[in-house]
């Protein structure tokens, strides 16, 4: 995974979520702002699981256990969908901010994923 799409994962999604937080906690139903920042961390995942499926073909593998990164990104990719299709089916303000919660906690995965990526050793 490269230095650069994890430092815009890393901000996209704490961004999504500060915003989503904080248009639940005011009580803002799910809009398309929320759902489309969601949007927007999901497509960065989707991006980041073509490079991890790419990148040990050019010899750059995981120095740490490539299971442990390939369940983080399995639940970082299943996360926004979930949350996403529960703040359509439900529409109230804590869908909102589970969306939050949702991009939070996927911030927190893709550095924990670049960890594993660069800095673990195997």
């Amino acid at each position: 995974m490269i230095d650069w799409l994890t430092v815009v994962q890393v901000g996209v999604a704490v961004i999504a979520g500060l915003l989503c937080l904080v248009l639940g906690f005011a009580g803002r139903k799910p809009s398309d702002l929320t759902l489309g920042a969601t949007a927007v961390v999901e497509v960065l995942l989707l991006v980041q699981l073509v490079v991890s499926i790419v990148s040990p073909a050019v010899g750059n593998s995981p120095t740490g256990d490539a299971l442990e990164f390939g369940l983080y990104l399995g639940s970082a990719i299943l996360l926004p969908i979930g949350a996403g299709f529960w703040a359509l089916v439900d529409r109230s303000k804590w869908a909102t901010v589970i969306l939050g919660v949702a991009n939070l906690a996927i911030a927190v995965m893709v550095y924990r994923m670049h960890q594993i990526w660069f800095v673990q050793g195997g």
